[in-house]
């Protein structure tokens, strides 16, 4: 099962610390998901994910999972056991995926 982890930081000076920390807070997840593993910083938010890939093994399903307006980023462990039926739904109201997997339908869900 994927890893996540990520923090606020009150301070944006720390920026550099604060990566370190990032990066090492994701590395111990490792064995949770040692098929890919990806960063997300902005501003004062950290977050990392570590995959294991067991629906989609494209690396385009990899996360952080960034929506195409780059306006919603997703981290999650878990997996969506209806999301072909949801996915049938999205595009029978005009969504379009570049992925196969339940990541972006997740993401997508949210958005529509």
């Amino acid at each position: 099962m994927c890893g996540i982890c990520g923090f606020y930081s009150l301070e944006n000076s720390g920026v550099q610390e604060n990566t370190k920390i990032l990066n090492s807070m994701t590395e111990s997840l490792h064995h949770r998901g040692p098929d890919a593993i990806g960063f997300y910083k902005k501003e004062n938010i950290y977050l990392g994910h570590t995959r294991l890939s067991i629906i989609d093994l494209d690396d385009r399903s990899n996360q952080p999972f960034i929506s195409q307006d780059a306006s919603k980023i997703l981290v999650f462990n878990g997996e969506i056991y209806n999301f072909k039926k949801i996915r049938e739904i999205l595009l029978a109201n005009g969504l379009n995926f570049n992925t196969s997997g339940d990541t972006e339908v997740l993401l997508k869900s949210y958005e529509f």
